[in-house]
């Protein structure tokens, strides 16, 4: 626990959809391990984004974690179909499921990671009773649905106290954080607990590369 090194995840709904392929390559050629892939059903979140077809298509050209984060209303309805479409890990919102612990189950029961996600004003206590089931707790660190965001940064507390939790409980949950991540904070970030930083702007805004060493480097 003592040990934990905080690494990147890129956030692919800030990419050129007309270069996806070249961006994941240079990705990987950056050694990052991890896609953050984020699902949008313009219900839970008013915006849409992308669904299964583009999962299915990047799945064919690289061997990179998917991480993905639905943002729909019960998401239990999907969880096998995102299964078949070779999904490593699935997070789901505590606000967005009548039965956050039959949703998690299913999601195991299809051999994937399951996580939860918490928005900024849902308070920690809402997932405590889940925190043994999880592989991971997504903090979100701004509001659900659009990319460039400013950081909240009532998100460090949050992050502290998961981290605490963990440790006191010996429980070995990761901790994600999303929203607002760039090159200024995520040292701090890093520093209160967090494993995973996704990031999307930052790292596909301009050179990715240099984006990634510079983010890397304060990590």
């Amino acid at each position: 626990m003592e040990n934990r090194i905080s690494k990147l995840a890129p956030s692919i709904l800030s990419a050129d959809f007309c270069r996806l392929g070249e961006q994941i390559n240079e990705l990987e050629n950056n050694n990052i391990d991890l896609l953050h892939i984020d699902i949008m059903d313009g219900v839970f979140v008013p915006s849409i984004s992308f669904g299964m077809p583009v999962i299915k298509s990047i799945r064919r050209i690289t061997d990179m974690f998917f991480d993905v984060h639905l943002m729909i209303s019960e998401p239990i309805r999907y969880i096998e179909a995102f299964a078949k479409c070779g999904v490593d890990g699935i997070t789901v919102h505590v606000e967005a499921c009548k039965d956050l612990e039959a949703t998690l189950d299913k999601i195991k029961e299809q051999n994937m990671k399951c996580a939860v996600a918490i928005n900024p004003d849902t308070e920690i206590e809402e997932i405590t009773h889940v925190l043994e089931k999880v592989d991971m707790v997504l903090v979100m660190s701004v509001y659900p649905g659009f990319g460039g965001q400013k950081f909240i940064l009532e998100s460090f507390e949050k992050v502290e106290r998961l981290d605490k939790i963990r440790k006191d409980k010996n429980l070995d949950f990761l901790i994600e954080i999303d929203g607002g991540v760039n090159v200024e904070n995520a040292g701090k970030i890093a520093e209160s607990g967090a494993d995973w930083l996704v990031a999307g702007t930052a790292i596909f805004s301009g050179n990715i590369t240099e984006n990634i060493n510079k983010i890397k480097e304060e990590i």
